[in-house]
C-alpha cells in the first residue's frame, strides 16, 4: 500500500533531501537579477533567471552587509549559494552568501579564488610584513620603462630624497606573460641585493589591464622577496592581490614614491627643530651643571684641607698662648718642688753618709784589732813554707833541712830547719 504524506511531511523531506546533497551546499550560479527587493529587516529577496528558467533567492542581512555595491534589477551576477527548500510553502530557493558582478565575472571569480587560497597559506599574514626603511639609500623600481608611472616615481623620488640612487628593473606590466616578467624582475632585484626597498606597480587601467598583479607568480615573488616591497598599482580604488601580499600598499605609483622616502624639506625642518631643542636642552643642562659646580665649590671651600689646617693652626695658637700663660706658674711650682726634693735628698744623703762613715770607722777598728799585723807588732812571727806556702802551725810537720819563710811585723827572713822541738 502506498504511503500517504502530509504536505508538511513532504515539504520537510524535500528540504532534508536537498540539504543532504553535498554539491548543493556551495554552488556558483550565473544569472540575472529580477524582482529585487531590499527588506527593512536587512534581508534581500530576488529571482535569479536566465533564458530558460528562474529560481527564487534570498540573501540574509549578515551576508548582505559584506556587499561592496548595490544590487539592481537586470544586473548580471554570479552568486555563491546553497540550494534548499522553505517547508511552509514548499518553494525551492537559493540562499546566497556572496554576489559577484558578471561584467568581469570570470576575473572576479579568479581573483576571489586566488585571494582565498593565498590567504589560507598565510601570504597576507601581517607577521610576514617587513618594515620599510626610513631613509633608503638605494631604491629599485619594478615597472614598465615606458609608462607614465616610472617618470612620476623618479620625479617625486628626486624631489623628495635626491640622496637615494634609483635603479630600474624593466618589466612587462600588461598582457600575456606580464606576470612572469614582473616576477623575474623582482627576483633579479633580490639577486643583485643592492636595494633597500622595491617599488612594484604601474599606472591605472581596467581590471584586465591590472590583471598581471592579480596572478600567483607575482604574489609569490613579492612574498619571497628579502627586500621590502611597496605595491604601487593603479588608482586608489583599485585593489590587487599584490596589495595584500606587499609589505606596504600605496594608493598610486606617485603615492608609493612618497611613502618610500622622506621629504628632505620636512626632514630639514625636523632636524632644525631637533637642533634647537638639543641646543636648548644642552644650555639648560649646562646651567644646571654650573649651579651644581658652584654649590660643590662652596662646599669644598668649607671642607678644604687648607681651611681645616688654618682652623687647627688657630687652635694651636690659642693652646700655645694658654700654655705660655700657664707654664711660668707651673714651672715655678715644679722648680720649688724639685728644690725641696733636692734638699730632702741632700739631707737624707748626708745622714746616710754619716751612718756609713761611723760604720766604716767601727769596721776599721774591729779589723785593726783582729789584724795579724797587730799580733806581729807584739813580737809574734808567721812561718810559711815559702813566700806563698801554707802556714806552719805544728813543728812536728817539719824536718831538718826544710826551708821556712818567716814574716815579722817589719820585714821577713828565709831560714833552714836544723832541728825541731816538740811541746812538752
Amino acid at each position: 500500500m502506498s504511503t500517504v504524506y502530509s504536505v508538511t511531511r513532504l515539504n520537510n523531506e524535500i528540504k532534508e533531501l536537498l540539504d543532504a546533497v553535498p554539491g548543493y551546499r556551495n554552488l556558483l550560479v550565473q544569472g540575472e537579477i529580477s524582482n529585487y527587493k531590499a527588506h527593512s529587516s536587512g534581508h534581500h529577496y530576488m529571482t535569479l533567471k536566465d533564458e530558460g528558467a528562474a529560481i527564487n533567492a534570498v540573501m540574509f542581512r549578515s551576508d548582505a552587509m559584506r556587499l561592496k555595491f548595490r544590487l539592481e534589477n537586470g544586473m548580471k551576477v554570479i552568486v555563491r549559494a546553497r540550494v534548499s527548500s522553505f517547508p511552509r510553502t514548499g518553494q525551492v530557493q537559493l540562499y546566497i552568501s556572496e554576489v559577484i558582478p558578471d561584467g568581469a565575472g570570470a576575473l572576479n571569480l579568479a581573483f576571489e579564488q586566488l585571494k582565498n587560497k593565498l590567504q589560507a597559506e598565510g601570504l597576507f599574514d601581517p607577521a610576514h610584513k617587513k618594515p620599510i626603511p626610513a631613509c633608503p639609500q638605494r631604491i629599485a623600481l619594478v615597472t614598465s620603462p615606458t609608462g607614465a608611472a616610472v617618470r612620476d616615481m623618479i620625479r617625486i623620488l628626486g624631489r623628495r630624497w635626491p640622496l637615494a640612487r634609483v635603479t630600474l628593473y624593466p618589466a612587462q606590466v600588461q598582457g600575456q606573460g606580464a606576470a612572469e616578467s614582473i616576477a623575474r624582475a623582482l627576483m633579479l632585484a633580490n639577486a643583485v641585493g643592492e636595494a633597500d626597498v622595491i617599488l612594484c606597480g604601474r599606472g591605472g587601467g581596467s581590471m584586465e589591464d591590472l590583471w598581471a598583479f592579480n596572478e600567483e607568480p607575482v604574489a609569490r615573488a613579492i612574498y619571497d622577496s628579502a627586500i621590502p616591497v611597496i605595491s604601487a598599482v593603479g588608482h586608489e580604488p583599485d585593489v590587487t592581490i599584490a596589495d595584500f601580499v606587499a609589505d606596504l600598499r600605496a594608493p598610486t605609483p606617485s603615492g608609493a614614491a612618497e611613502l618610500a622616502v622622506p621629504d628632505r624639506a620636512e626632514l630639514s625642518l625636523s632636524v632644525r627643530a631637533l637642533d634647537t631643542r638639543l641646543r636648548t636642552a644642552a644650555h639648560k643642562q649646562l646651567q644646571i651643571r654650573r649651579q651644581r659646580l658652584t654649590a660643590l665649590q662652596e662646599r669644598l671651600e668649607l671642607r678644604t684641607p687648607a681651611k681645616y689646617i688654618a682652623e687647627k693652626r688657630l687652635l694651636l695658637d690659642q693652646m700655645a698662648d694658654r700654655l705660655c700663660t700657664a707654664l711660668p706658674a707651673r714651672l715655678g711650682r715644679e722648680t720649688q718642688r724639685l728644690t725641696m726634693q733636692r734638699q730632702r735628698l741632700l739631707a737624707a744623703g748626708q745622714e746616710g753618709l754619716h751612718r756609713r762613715r761611723l760604720r766604716f770607722t767601727q769596721t776599721v777598728a774591729t779589723l785593726d784589732a783582729i789584724s795579724p799585723l797587730r799580733v806581729l807588732a807584739r813580737g809574734y812571727a808567721v812561718a810559711t813554707r815559702g813566700k806563698r806556702g801554707a802556714v806552719v802551725s805544728d813543728a812536728g810537720t817539719l824536718r831538718a833541712g826544710d826551708t821556712l819563710h818567716i814574716r815579722f811585723a817589719k820585714g821577713a827572713a828565709n831560714c833552714r830547719v836544723t832541728d825541731t822541738e816538740e811541746e812538752a
